[in-house]
């Protein structure tokens, strides 16, 4: 997912400025945290109806993005 940038914002009044889904105050972070503890795609869109799809893929892939930079700059 190239355009993970679309759905995602960092805001300094929203949620101490973490990474959120846009019109949301749905963090990043928050997405990743339940996907680890074992929630399905299926059970978080049950439970947010604001979210979409797209945007737990967008949240797997700011993650990424931000996991291979940090990398590069440790290198």
């Amino acid at each position: 997912m190239n355009d993970f940038l679309q759905y995602i914002s960092i805001n300094p009044e929203i949620r101490f400025g973490k990474p959120c889904i846009k019109d949301t105050r749905i963090a990043v972070v928050d997405i990743l945290q339940w996907l680890a503890s074992g929630m399905s795609n299926k059970e978080i869109l049950e439970d947010f109806p604001e979210l979409k799809e797209e945007h737990i893929r967008a949240a797997l892939a700011f993650a990424a993005h931000r996991e291979t930079f940090t990398k590069l700059s440790a290198a």
